[in-house]
């Protein structure tokens, strides 16, 4: 039978009725989700993503006693960088994941499906939500880690911490973006490089003090070398910071869905509400009070007292910056140590522990504290734990031995007091070959060296280190009689190395004495 001249009087079928609000939200989410997990299976995201967390999982492996004593304000920032490589792939690859319709030449095929352009573009948008949320796991973990810590100092911030999540949800959001508005897969590529100078040009003007540098989405941390110092005086306005990221990334978004039709009155809402909240953020990292802030700078340097609480442990007093009340009883266990191997008046000195901090044009700056001349205040830095323990110990020991930081200024060359501090330090400490070489800049133990302290540092010749590696393989107990008994002698300016030689009944060095110039 032949059907070639059959024809079909039916009409065609009409459009079908568009799917309720619900129905579309749920399948905005279904696609969502599977976006997210096509992400999931690109292998550059993989890659960064497993070198971004094992790098964070070497941190958490101790490499220096300091990592005992976290300062928090710091490492809240030290999270910000870390997942850049990874949010550079999550832009890349949310980039691709738009435009695979293009690339395969289905985006004909997408005009008889219900779902209209602009909510496949939200659906894109909402795959990168986990990869920011997976950021934040990670963040969190670090620094959770870290605020665990006995040994913690401080508090972190939460718009700090933000930072890392933030820049990986903007990264992908603008990937999406550009496929809308620039469809080609080398984009991306080519806007990277201008983008990263961007960032650069924006994190050395925050690092200047010029509040524009705010205005960029990602400040890079910059690695100054210097001891950190209390929050309220850092200046950063992390928390405006993190909401003028998300308002940022809410606007892009909403560009985005505008750009692919969707100028419904809720896009069009959610755009006037995204940039509000974003200049809000924006006027928010405005310097409110610079000439403040500068000012607190300049009392916390120069008169930290003003700024500070006290604390009395045994015969002496503590004082720090709030931030470090936890750690009073640390300084204290050292300086009782130390004392504890001191003869006369110094065994029972009262002395006064200040805490201090080096404060330049700017914070966290390389810089050296200068000896306090207050008889009886020893300086302690910001950071504690490791080598600051005994180099801490160092500035104890040589207020007890010559009554104010101001020792170090003299010639100590041929001095016995050097001798004398050196051994206040070791004879107490439960590995003093390996803390002698520690607190050596060059890290030897014999000839001259300069010994590290938290002020000006000891320079030691090498017949003084001679005598102290002798008392050092002598006895303990036998030494910590013969100091005692001769202090007076061993503390006093007009006693030479080689006296105090015989007076502790080791062999007088032979070499002349020279100090390191």
């Amino acid at each position: 039978m032949s059907t070639a001249n059959v024809t079909i009087n039916q009409p065609a079928p009409g459009r079908a009725e568009p799917p309720r609000e619900g129905h579309q939200v749920r399948a905005v989410l279904d696609l969502a989700r599977f976006e997210a997990r096509e992400l999931l299976l690109q292998v550059p995201l993989l890659l960064t993503f497993a070198l971004y967390v094992g790098y964070v999982a070497l941190g958490f492996m101790d490499r220096d006693g300091m990592d005992d004593y976290p300062v928090l304000n710091t490492i809240d920032r030290q999270t910000q960088t870390e997942p850049l490589l990874f949010a550079m792939a999550v832009f890349i690859c949310c980039n691709a994941a738009a435009l695979r319709s293009r690339k395969h030449n289905t985006v004909q095929q997408f005009d008889v499906l219900a779902m209209e352009p602009w909510r496949r573009t939200l659906a894109h948008v909402l795959s990168v939500v986990p990869y920011a949320a997976l950021t934040a796991l990670v963040v969190a973990g670090e620094f959770g880690r870290e605020a665990l810590k006995p040994g913690a100092i401080g508090h972190g911030s939460v718009g700090e911490l933000a930072a890392g999540p933030l820049t990986v949800l903007l990264a992908g959001v603008l990937g999406v973006l550009l496929a809308r508005l620039l469809p080609s897969s080398f984009i991306p590529i080519l806007v990277s490089i201008p983008l990263y100078l961007l960032f650069v040009l924006a994190s050395d003007a925050e690092n200047a003090g010029r509040w524009e540098g705010w205005l960029s989405p990602i400040v890079f941390v910059a690695r100054t070398g210097g001891d950190p110092v209390p929050s309220d005086l850092l200046g950063r306005p992390a928390g405006w910071h993190a909401l003028y990221a998300t308002g940022l990334c809410a606007v892009l978004a909403c560009v985005a869905l505008l750009r692919a039709g969707g100028r419904t009155k809720a896009v069009k809402a959610a755009t006037v509400l995204a940039l509000a909240v974003t200049v809000i953020g924006a006027l928010g990292q405005l310097p409110s009070d610079a000439k403040a802030l500068d000012a607190a700078r300049r009392t916390a340097a120069a008169t930290p007292q003003k700024v500070q609480s006290c604390a009395q442990h045994g015969r002496s007093t503590y004082c720090s910056f709030d931030e470090w009340s936890t750690v009073r009883s640390d300084w204290a266990e050292v300086v009782d140590r130390v004392q504890s191997a001191a003869g006369g008046t110094a065994a029972q000195a009262r002395l006064t522990v200040r805490q201090r901090v080096y404060i330049d044009d700017q914070v966290e700056v390389d810089g050296d504290l200068d000896p306090s001349s207050t008889p009886g205040e020893v300086t302690v830095g910001t950071r504690w734990g490791g080598n600051r323990v005994p180099e801490f110990a160092v500035g104890a020991a040589v207020v007890l031995v010559g009554g104010s930081e101001d020792m170090t200024t003299q010639e100590l060359c041929d001095d016995a007091r050097a001798v004398t501090v050196i051994w206040l330090v070791l004879s107490t400490d439960p590995t003093p070959t390996d803390t002698f070489r520690n607190l050596r800049l060059d890290d030897s133990l014999s000839g001259s060296a300069q010994v590290l302290a938290p002020t000006n540092g000891l320079s030691l010749t090498g017949p003084q280190t001679t005598v102290i590696r002798e008392l050092l393989e002598r006895p303990r107990a036998a030494m910590a009689a013969r100091v005692k008994a001769h202090w007076a002698q061993l503390t006093s300016a007009s006693t030479t190395t080689a006296q105090a030689a015989r007076l502790l009944g080791v062999e007088v060095p032979k070499e002349a004495e020279k100090c390191e110039e």
